[in-house]
């Protein structure tokens, strides 16, 4: 999944595109909008720029678009300099601007401005390219705006909330961070279940399961990546870790500088990817759900399913990890993931017993709570992943 009306294309442009330093016009005005939003990703997204391209063209366009949205407000979230309320006025001028209520260009400005040097410079191209990234958005259907647009407001103002309570350190419980892994991903897995159901009425058939099961797709990438940055986003002043689970565990996580090798801590961090795990089983669900002859979108699914158990696997192996290096898979297991998930992409057994092995020395927690706001219900399906039946 991803942890994300109509015009002329230079519509929203209201002064001439400005000069490189030889006189020419700046590159991505002669690219095609797929190049353009490929050149995107690439820059903002390794990962999702070799998934992505795995769906059928029309699905590509419109999912590299949304990611792309997303990624916009993910932008925002991260900018270290503006505060908690500052990113709220600009998180609703963005959505004033995706609901054409507003001009995309003055906000590109505004947020360009805004953002420090430490946010990347691939970050600070793409804001600066918002006009054109929402010119490609209003060319879409009408279904698959509104998808896009509800998707982003959820994102958005979900993450306003959790930055207005300018809580230090940590979330409080498990339940916070449900929440907010639905803000970040649990919505986005909704949006993509919405555009792959408008694409094929055979996968229409199975709306309300997939439905049920997205949000949990989508939290099992999000709770990967919040393990793998644990250090990296803690250096800058976050950490989106339940303060309850380490502290029944002993630990206290405003101790957290010195937890490294710390087994209260560690304990923490194996119940967390025990989680994860039974989000990844009903990843692996919603997959199968899917017509085996849609390859791509399996493929899609598959790859960031593959490499977050990987990933999983790594951490589990690693509990005093102090960098996200440590626990990074190399380029060797994701071209393994890729052609291991292209051979047994469509046949169902082989994938419930490649999952069960790549598992089967992970921790696993039971699920059983609603996931989201809309009470989705996201239970792990032990028979999914079982290879004996």
């Amino acid at each position: 999944m991803l942890p994300f009306k109509s015009g002329s294309a230079m519509a929203e442009f209201t002064s001439p595109p400005r000069l490189d330093r030889v006189g020419h016009r700046p590159r991505n005005l002669w690219r095609s909008d797929d190049d353009f939003q490929s050149d995107m990703l690439e820059g903002v997204s390794r990962t999702f720029a070799l998934t992505i391209p795995q769906l059928p063209p029309g699905l590509c366009r419109v999912v590299s678009n949304a990611y792309l949205l997303c990624r916009i407000v993910d932008t925002i979230e991260d900018e270290p300099v503006i505060s908690g309320a500052r990113k709220n006025y600009l998180c609703q001028q963005f959505l004033g601007v995706l609901n054409a209520t507003k001009n995309a260009e003055p906000f590109s400005r505004q947020l360009c401005a805004s953002l420090s040097s430490k946010t990347s410079t691939a970050e600070h191209e793409l804001i600066r390219n918002v006009p054109r990234v929402i010119q490609i958005t209003r060319r879409f259907s009408e279904r698959q705006r509104e998808a896009l647009q509800h998707c982003v407001g959820t994102m958005a103002n979900g993450m306003a909330q959790f930055q207005l309570r300018n809580e230090e350190q940590s979330l409080q419980t498990l339940e916070d961070l449900d929440q907010y892994c639905y803000y970040v991903a649990g919505a986005v897995g909704e949006m993509l279940t919405r555009l792959f159901c408008l694409y094929s009425p055979e996968i229409a058939k199975h709306h309300d399961r997939l439905m049920q099961l997205a949000v949990s797709f989508g939290q099992g990438l999000q709770m990967t990546n919040i393990l793998k940055d644990l250090w990296e986003d803690y250096q800058i002043g976050a950490c989106w870790l339940p303060r309850k689970i380490f502290a029944d565990e002993g630990f206290d996580l405003r101790d957290l500088a010195t937890a490294r090798n710390r087994r209260g801590f560690q304990r923490g961090i194996q119940r967390l990817v025990g989680i994860a795990h039974g989000h990844l089983r009903n990843a692996l669900a919603y997959t199968m759900l899917i017509p085996s002859h849609e390859v791509g979108i399996r493929n899609f699914c598959l790859w960031a399913i593959g490499l977050a158990v990987l990933t999983l696997r790594k951490i589990n192996s690693h509990l005093y990890y102090t960098d996200g290096n440590q626990v990074k898979i190399s380029r060797k297991s994701v071209k393994g993931t890729v052609v291991v998930c292209r051979l047994a992409v469509r046949h169902e057994h082989v994938l419930k017993l490649l999952f069960y092995v790549a598992t089967l020395r992970l921790p696993l927690a039971r699920l059983s709570t609603s996931l989201s706001p809309a009470e989705t219900n996201a239970n792990t399906l032990d028979s999914a992943v079982n290879p004996s039946e």
